[in-house]
């Protein structure tokens, strides 16, 4: 039969369980407040950053593309 005294090892787990409650809850503010700052960071910084060079790198993709055109329409003229 369980044990439904209080003591034992379901005193144990209860003591534990607290003591995790009492160091978990103590960290989930920093890790929140952590949080809101990577995500920040990602915002100011990495977002507009990765849109900058994707602008450049489709820049550059539209300007090789438009040679391959003329070096095919150049080939296609001399036949």
């Amino acid at each position: 039969m369980a044990d439904e005294s209080g003591g034992g090892s379901s005193g144990r787990f209860e003591s534990f369980g607290k003591l995790v409650d009492e160091k978990l809850g103590g960290a989930i503010p920093r890790v929140e407040a952590e949080l809101k700052r990577i995500i920040a960071y990602l915002n100011d910084e990495v977002v507009p950053q990765v849109r900058h060079e994707s602008s450049q790198a489709i820049r550059v993709a539209a300007e090789q593309l438009r040679n391959l055109a003329n070096r095919l329409d150049a080939d296609s003229g001399k036949r």
